[in-house]
Parts: C-alpha cells; structure tokens; sequence
C-alpha cells in the first residue's frame, strides 16, 4: 500500500510538471498547420469491439476527446467524464475515450479495457480501440488535434487523460492537461459556450 501510494504521488507530480507545458489557450505556441479545411469529422477509428466508426456521424455535436488508461492515478476522472456524458449529452455533446498504452498504464486487451471502464465506472460513453496517441505511430485524428492545438512547448500528448474539446465545425478549440478535472469550471464553461454557438 505504501509503495501504490508513493507510486500514484510520483505519477500526480509528474503530471503536474508536464501540464505546465500544456496549452490552454490558441496562441501558445506555433505550430505546423493542418489544411484549413480539415476536420475532426474527416477522421475515423475502431471501436473497442473492432468495428470502423466514421466520426462522421458526431458532425454537429461538441466532443470530448481523452486519452485513457485503467492504471493512472488519474483513472478516476472515468467518473467524472461519465457525468459530463450524462449531463450533456441530450444536448449535442459526446465524450470519446481512447485507451493507450503509450505510458504503459494500459496493459490489458480491449475485453478487459472494456470491462474494467464498464464495471467500475458504469461509461455509456463510446470507446474506441487501444491505440498509440505519440510517436511515430501516433493516430491520424491525435496527430490532427495536436497539429491544431499544440503544447506551450511539446506538441504531443505528454501524458493519460489529456483533454480535446471539439466544437460543432470539427475544429479543436481547447485542450487541458492530465490534472485539470473534467467537471472543472473551465472545462464547463467552454463545453456549455460551444453548445450555445450558433452552428
């Protein structure tokens, strides 16, 4: 137990370090630019059963983009992300979850990836395939979001749970790190504001 403990203070700390170079705003940092006609919803992936989903089908809505893993201390923001589905999504608004061992905090299959968010946090929102979000490998659609809304100084995801908020127009227009919480007043406020634009 205390190894786990000092373990998860370890991981916060990191993170914490890491999310002073995350970007909370456009004009952090530049950045190569993706085609201006690019969207999100040009993009797709596999679902966590396999099956090719064309995120054609979100076009109009306001999407929460996070990478997931069941082993990070911040695992528990599943929750957290399942009551923004659930307040928001009649709405117009989704969270996708993508699962990535990229940080080596998500070992198991996809059935036990699913499992896991299912039993313990309950999730009717989607989520899709175990999949890298960095490197050379990186997903086309994470790729896209970190071209579009870079880091202060890394571009690339640096760590789970990093947050991208999608307007309706398929345009990245917020990204928070790992420690800032899903139901956070910043995080709401520009969920609720992209809700009310006029599309």
């Amino acid at each position: 137990m205390r190894y786990f403990s000092s373990l998860l203070s370890t991981q916060i700390v990191a993170a914490s370090f890491l999310s002073l170079f995350v970007c909370h705003n456009s004009s952090a940092a530049p950045a190569s630019t993706p085609s201006s006609t690019q969207s999100f919803f040009d993009f797709s992936a596999n679902d966590i059963r396999g099956k090719k989903i064309y995120f054609s089908q979100y076009r109009g809505k306001v999407v929460l983009v996070v990478n997931t893993a069941s082993e990070c201390g911040f695992t528990p923001q599943m929750a957290d992300l399942e009551e923004l589905q659930k307040k928001y999504s009649a709405k117009g608004f989704t969270v996708l979850a993508f699962p990535s061992n990229d940080f080596k905090q998500e070992k198991g299959s996809r059935e036990e990836v699913q499992k896991f968010a299912q039993d313990k946090y309950h999730i009717t929102f989607p989520m899709f395939d175990k999949g890298p979000v960095t490197g050379s490998d990186q997903q086309e659609v994470f790729k896209f979001m970190t071209e579009q809304k870079p880091g202060m100084i890394f571009k690339d995801v640096r760590w789970n749970f990093e947050k991208f908020l999608i307007n309706r127009e398929g345009k990245v227009i917020e990204r928070w790190s790992s420690i800032t919480s899903p139901t956070s007043k910043s995080v709401l406020e520009k969920i609720e504001r992209a809700l009310a634009a006029p599309m």
